[in-house]
């Protein structure tokens, strides 16, 4: 029967039955040292004896030449054996040539060396193997060919021209080795070979040689490191002259390199060495005007070192900043929406220079996209693009990432809510500059559909009358003027591209329909564009037919002023018209016609000014003052009396300030104009004043 405290997931076992019983420990009664301790090393040394001896197989002793020629036949035929299982391995090939060099059978070791060759000739441990098996055995001139077919075969295994080098100069074949050194730098290998050779001449004191060797080591790797060299080389020799003169050379040609840094600072610290302190001062100004910031940092702390040594820090110290990367990363990542400090730190990555880090700056700005959906705050955010567009197309050279950012951008920017017109005109030129003229189109095509401006209207008309595609120009004036119904400009342009190609009618129809618009921007230029066209064409009744057209809308003072001076200048016309000498009297009338028109204007507008608009004083006085300026110009015909009798005589008069709570603040003075006809109303009036004032008396008296 089952125990009450049986668990059926245990299998009706209890818990006292599932523990896991560990034996007892055992109580260590005795616990003195026993009298004979052992130590690890007896444990070990006892565990080698009892070690069992290792199976050798037995040395077997060729006795014979029959016994020895069994034997290598039976070598050579495991050999073959291997070599035909794993051709490509160079390690038996290696092993076999090895085993019959240890024959001294060199005819047949030489013939497997050729064979691994024929194989992989461009393994070059396989000839150098086969040479110095050649140079063991003192085999030079065989030594020799395996080294010219080597380096001719494998030029740029730098290995194989050292060993061949050293075999030679080991021989005390110095001429031998000069000329392998000269066949190799036909190859123009990299720095350490250059080197090589420079510092096997020198091992036999030839300056000389060294020095041409070094100048042709500069024409081949114009690096900075090369110059440095070359210049410590001069300065070792005690020619401190021809060093300067390297340094010169070396700066003329690598200042606009990137580790242009270490030529400047190695240059000042040798003229620093030549307790030239001033040349050293001059150099290190240079090189901090001349080198980006970002990679002037070793430049900067030996600046301060120098300054500290030799002379004043003060204004070294105020042009360290610091480690200016680290700032901006520190700015973006505080406020990643501030879109000024993003465009700093690439202007600083783009002065370094690195590709790479300019794209991944800019890609970590564009990504921090506004958050909310208003044009103020999009403004700075947009010029990263730009920013990045320009890059990609001037700097990175790189046309289809160029590309893909101006149609990511179009594609980031909300056109329902609001545009940039700026995109759509770079992307537009961008595409044009490609000679992507289809492209260009279809970028403002889309521009005036999802988000027209007056500027994309005025680029797209321009590039397409620069084109001379007229019809298009005018559709896009028709698709600009449906869009925007009251701007002048249009109408205006419009008009002036159809008087351009001689259409004056159409150019005379859409002025009309321009003038006729319920609502207009700037309806003055439209009036002025539209008189001075009919001017140009010598419509003179049009003209004047506007003017009061004109007139009937606005009495404005400049209207009347232009239409005077219209008038005045149809004598200038005539005058052009008329050369021929019996035609002086009808001239004369002509003019005289011309100024009674315009005194006629300014009649009509004074009688206006008066009758109609008698507060605009200072516009009657100034439409007057103009008169008499016209009639002084009119010369002979000119009657300056007819005006000089109507001009206003100018007062200064005070009125009362009201502050905001009713009271009186102060007075400031003003210019009131006062007419003749004014004058004598004035007049009559204190006279009737005084008669009623004696007359008032008179009744007092009687009473």
């Amino acid at each position: 029967m089952a125990s009450k405290d049986a668990d059926p997931s245990l299998g009706y076992l209890t818990r006292k039955d599932t523990e896991v019983k560990l034996p007892r420990p055992t109580r260590v009664k005795n616990k003195t040292p026993a009298p004979i301790q052992i130590t690890a090393e007896q444990i070990l040394r006892e565990a080698r004896e009892r070690q069992e001896a290792e199976i050798r197989p037995p040395k077997q002793k060729i006795t014979d030449p029959t016994e020895l020629a069994d034997y290598r036949l039976r070598k050579r035929k495991e050999f073959e054996d291997l070599i035909r299982r794993v051709r490509w391995n160079t390690s038996v090939w290696i092993k076999y040539a090895q085993w019959e060099e240890s024959q001294k059978d060199f005819n047949r070791a030489r013939s497997v060396w050729e064979r691994a060759l024929e194989v992989d000739y461009r393994n070059h441990t396989l000839w150098l193997k086969y040479a110095e098996v050649e140079m063991k055995n003192k085999f030079i001139n065989h030594a020799r060919n395996v080294w010219d077919r080597a380096v001719t075969l494998l030029p740029r295994v730098d290995q194989l021209w050292y060993k061949c080098i050293h075999m030679e100069e080991m021989l005390g074949n110095v001429a031998g080795a000069r000329q392998i050194f000269e066949r190799w730098m036909s190859w123009m290998p990299d720095q350490q070979g250059w080197l090589s050779y420079i510092k096997f001449e020198l091992r036999y004191n030839e300056v000389e040689r060294a020095r041409a060797i070094y100048e042709r080591f500069v024409q081949c790797h114009p690096k900075v490191g090369a110059w440095i060299r070359y210049a410590k080389f001069e300065m070792k020799n005690g020619e401190i002259v021809r060093a300067r003169n390297v340094y010169e050379r070396a700066v003329e040609k690598l200042a606009d390199e990137e580790d242009a840094e270490q030529l400047f600072v190695a240059f000042a610290e040798f003229e620093e060495r030549c307790k030239e302190t001033e040349r050293a001062r001059c150099i290190y100004k240079f090189a901090l005007d001349h080198i980006p910031k970002g990679r002037a940092e070793d430049l900067y702390r030996k600046f301060v070192a120098f300054e500290k040594q030799y002379g004043d820090k003060e204004g070294i110290e105020d042009a360290i900043v610091g480690k200016r990367r680290f700032q901006y990363e520190e700015e973006v990542r505080k406020n990643p929406l501030n879109y000024d400090s993003w465009i700093d730190y690439i202007r600083l990555e783009e002065n370094v220079g690195n590709k790479g880090r300019i794209r991944e700056v800019y890609e970590r700005a564009i990504a921090n996209v506004p958050p909310a959906e208003e044009k103020r705050y999009w403004q700075r955010y947009i010029y990263l693009w730009i920013n990045y567009a320009l890059y990609e197309e001037l700097d990175a050279v790189d046309m289809e990432r160029t590309r893909d950012v101006y149609r990511e951008c179009l594609k980031l920017i909300p056109h329902e809510k609001f545009s940039f017109a700026k995109i759509w005109l770079l992307a537009a030129q961008f595409e044009i500059r490609q000679l992507n003229l289809k492209g260009a189109r279809q970028i403002l095509g889309n521009a005036i559909g999802k988000a027209p401006k007056d500027k994309i209207f005025k680029k797209y008309i321009e590039i397409e009358l620069q084109l001379g595609n007229i019809d298009r120009c005018r559709k896009l004036y028709e698709k600009y003027l449906e869009w925007a119904p009251e701007n002048c400009y249009a109408w205006s342009k419009y008009a002036e591209l159809e008087r351009s190609l001689s259409e004056t009618e159409r150019a005379r129809a859409i002025f009309e329909l321009a003038i006729t618009q319920p609502a207009l921007d700037m309806p003055e230029l439209l009036w002025k564009a539209y008189i001075d066209f009919e001017i140009s064409e010598g419509e003179y009744e049009r003209t004047r037919g506007l003017y009061e057209r004109l007139l009937d809308r606005t009495k404005h003072l400049k209207v009347w002023i232009s239409y005077a001076k219209f008038e005045a200048s149809a004598m200038e016309e005539t005058d052009v018209d008329s050369d021929m000498p019996e035609d002086g009297v009808r001239e004369h009338e002509s003019k005289k016609g011309c100024v009674q028109r315009a005194r006629r204007v300014f009649e009509r507008a004074i009688n206006y000014y008066r009758t109609s608009a008698a507060e605009l004083k200072e516009e009657r006085a100034m439409l007057l003052e103009e008169w008499l300026n016209m009639e002084s110009s009119f010369g002979e015909l000119g009657d300056v009396s007819v005006v000089q009798s109507k001009l206003p005589k100018k007062l200064k008069k005070r009125k009362q300030i009201t502050s905001e709570d009713g009271g009186v603040s102060g007075y400031e003075e003003y210019i009131d104009y006062v007419f003749p006809e004014e004058n004598q109303a004035t007049n009559l009036k204190i006279l009737e004043a005084a008669y009623k004032w004696k007359k008032q008396k008179l009744s007092t008296d009687d009473e």
